[in-house]
């Protein structure tokens, strides 16, 4: 995978100085010995240094040539009937909540309400620094098993909804598509969101009919700026998908697209009989699905982090 030129170029001086700084610290703990007024600038020294090493440890996670990019991110009930559009939905006000707690700007593109309950799909464009690294973690399949609120019976079922986060391409613009090949649609906004989605009749769909590619926009009042923002991701798409081709790596960005449904989990979230989250990749569990909910992943973001740079040390 092509790397963060950026990222990798400051690991590099923080190298530098911390190899400089241990040096000094060499110096002064034979001072130290000899001078004990040396040791609180000893004390003071390697405070600094440590500090240093935790910011190379915190660098080093992000490497990766998208990284540092703004990012989109779409939710789709999978298997489940409406508890899975109800899930979708849950799984909507888990990230949103994920984004506000953290002050990170976000605006809903598009939703699609479900017919009883929940919602079919949305996208949730983040315009913020390392939005992609920071939200990689949630592309897969998310399972759900609890007692059905649908169901009269109080049996418990078990619900799928898929996730997939694509980078924002600076340079998308530059992408040329063939006009034969895009089918664009315009349709009236759908679902709720507050004062983060807009409820006009502007909303338009824009397929890449070689791929089948689909992406939507509804967060502007202006058909014409809904448009243009569908355009850009859908040139974000088949920028990323060229590279995969290219690289041969199915999983290097956006990774293995696959049905949500069972067998297929990158995570799930257990409420009955137990309570329990649990990350199938790096195997971090928690036990709070609660507050998992209200927005709070940041401990499966970093850990995913840390088992993606083993997997790529590996």
């Amino acid at each position: 995978m092509v790397k963060n030129a950026s990222n990798i170029e400051k690991i590099v001086n923080l190298l530098e100085v911390i190899d400089i700084e241990i040096k000094d610290l060499e110096e002064l703990i034979e001072l130290s010995k000899n001078d004990i007024s040396e040791l609180d600038e000893l004390k003071n020294q390697l405070s600094e240094t440590e500090q240093k090493i935790l910011d190379l440890e915190e660098e080093s996670l992000y490497s990766e040539e998208f990284d540092n990019h703004s990012a989109v991110l779409t939710v789709n009930a999978g298997a489940g009937g409406v508890d899975a559009h109800d899930w979708a939905e849950i799984l909507l006000r888990m990230y949103t909540r994920f984004l506000d707690d953290n002050d990170m700007k976000y605006e809903i593109e598009e939703i699609s309400s479900g017919e009883e309950a929940g919602i079919k799909s949305c996208s949730i464009r983040i315009d913020n620094f390392r939005a992609y690294a920071n939200l990689e973690s949630e592309r897969g399949v998310h399972r759900l098993v609890r007692i059905s609120p649908f169901d009269s019976n109080k049996r418990r079922h078990t619900s799928f909804a898929g996730v997939d986060v694509i980078p924002l391409i600076e340079d998308s613009d530059n992408y040329e598509l063939n006009d034969d090949d895009i089918r664009i649609d315009v349709y009236r906004s759908s679902g709720a969101g507050g004062q983060h989605v807009n409820t006009t009749d502007s909303a338009v769909r824009v397929t890449h009919i070689p791929t089948g590619i689909v992406v939507a926009c509804q967060a502007e009042r202006s058909q014409l700026q809904n448009k243009i923002r569908a355009l850009s991701l859908l040139k974000s798409k088949l920028i990323i998908q060229e590279k995969e081709e290219k690289l041969k790596k199915l999983d290097s960005i956006r990774g293995e697209q696959v049905e949500a449904g069972w067998g297929r989990q990158i995570r799930s979230y257990v409420m009955q009989p137990y309570q329990q989250v649990k990350d199938s990749r790096t195997n971090i569990e928690v036990g709070n699905i609660q507050s998992v909910l209200d927005g709070d992943i940041n401990i499966f973001i970093n850990e995913y982090l840390k088992w993606r740079r083993q997997g790529l040390n590996d």
